[in-house]
């Protein structure tokens, strides 16, 4: 990847976390300013990621892959950070996964050259865009999905058109019923396979997809139990495909796994009785950053599910946190802080209270006292219930955690790394 460009890229006080009066400054050059987040030398609240959880994630998931034998192409729309893409290619990914074209046209734009858009590609300027940087660069890989017999003929419509020279390569996808998009049965997912067929050389069957996400059931082991059969029903899709001859050309791929389930996803994709080549793609956005709930318990959770993984250490950790101010205490059980939803996640649950820090009496931020909680949100307050004899003073740091990064990143337009004394070491853009 080339991120010359992105690292070149000016940062002003006009920018949400810049301290204010600071000059214009490049991204390449954050690090070299000595910022500390606990002296107060940057404005809050603000987002940061810990250097010490990224480096350790990545070389967890490296020895999960290498492990298991699947390949990761990791989700871009988590953290939409082209750094942090090319810290995931540089890790050995295959490729980069995307929901959207103009998510594509930012990992183009630096370099990405193997990309899986998990959704469908729809819409001619979307299609035309992505047929052109096909004939562009010969180098460029690319596949979406389909799901309809529609969806199918627009995208042939378009191959025809443009005459690129070479196939533009789908996935069929398998769906859940009552979910979103993918073939609910297996009659339909062959349907749409021999039509792709059909459309041979505009188009070319890669391989089978789904999202084993969108499952759910009443219990956690009822809802891996049906991840087990869903899985199972895209192998099944797969093993039909081949039987009619329907894929193009091998390696094939077998792609599921977000950031909850990829243990099942490889145990049972890697079974499949293929008797071509074929390689699995998990996706997991999350796993670099991680999260301090939602992703900690599935994670959690797929640790027990999965003992052998203990031989890979300690788990997941949650790199990213925000900080913020005390800033009133209008009340002895109401504390008030100095961020709200335009800064952190709380589509799945409110951030967590996670460490709180006094400048100029503690040397480090201290574990979060008990019966403190954030239990409310306001556009720019953090609403705290706090016991009446709480030692909190206005001033005060405080740290939260966030449950789901991805609604957290795209608050930011960059975030700091830090060091575990908190020492601004780097930074990256997002692209939201």
């Amino acid at each position: 990847m080339n991120l010359n460009s992105l690292l070149d890229s000016p940062l002003s006080d006009l920018h949400k976390g810049i301290p204010s009066g600071a000059p214009p400054l490049a991204l390449r050059e954050i690090g070299a300013q000595r910022w500390n987040v606990l002296q107060q030398q940057l404005p809050l609240p603000l987002a940061v990621l810990k250097q010490s959880a990224l480096d350790h994630n990545s070389r967890w998931m490296q020895s999960f892959l290498r492990l298991t034998g699947a390949k990761l192409a990791p989700h871009g729309k988590t953290t939409m950070a082209p750094q942090l893409f090319a810290r995931q290619l540089a890790d050995g990914a295959w490729g980069m996964t995307f929901a959207t074209v103009n998510q594509v046209r930012v990992a183009r734009e630096f370099g990405v050259q193997r990309i899986l858009l998990a959704n469908q590609l729809i819409g001619d300027v979307n299609i035309r865009y992505i047929l052109a940087e096909l004939a562009r660069d010969p180098q460029f890989e690319f596949c979406c999905l389909v799901d309809s017999l529609a969806g199918v003929e627009l995208l042939a419509q378009q191959a025809r058109a443009a005459n690129i020279g070479r196939p533009l390569c789908v996935l069929v996808e398998g769906g859940v019923v009552g979910a979103r998009c993918g073939a609910r049965d297996l009659a339909t997912a062959l349907e749409l396979a021999r039509a792709v067929k059909q459309h041979e050389p505009l188009l070319s069957l890669r391989g089978v997809e789904g999202f084993e996400g969108s499952v759910s059931a009443p219990t956690p082991a009822e809802t891996a139990r049906r991840v087990h059969e869903f899985v199972k029903f895209l192998v099944n899709i797969a093993v039909a495909c081949e039987a009619e001859q329907l894929f193009g050309a091998a390696p094939w791929i077998l792609s599921a796994g977000g950031s909850a389930y990829y243990d099942i996803v490889v145990e049972e994709l890697l079974q499949a009785p293929l008797h071509q080549p074929f390689e699995v793609i998990i996706r997991s956005g999350c796993y670099l950053t991680h999260d301090s709930s939602f992703y900690r318990n599935l994670h959690e959770q797929l640790q027990a599910r999965a003992p052998e993984l203990a031989q890979l250490g300690a788990g997941l950790r949650p790199a990213l946190e925000v900080w913020a101010y005390v800033q009133s205490r209008p009340e002895p059980t109401r504390a008030i802080l100095t961020l709200g939803k335009r800064d952190i996640s709380f589509d799945l649950q409110l951030p967590l209270l996670e460490q709180w820090y006094r400048p100029g009496e503690h040397d480090r931020p201290q574990s979060m006292l008990a019966a403190h909680a954030l239990v409310g949100l306001n556009d720019q307050h953090g609403i705290c219930d706090i016991p009446a004899d709480s030692p909190w003073q206005v001033g005060d740091l405080v740290s939260l955690g966030v449950s789901h990064p991805c609604t957290t990143f795209d608050r930011w337009e960059w975030l700091p790394i830090v060091d575990d004394g908190y020492n601004i070491i780097e930074a990256i853009r997002t692209f939201f």
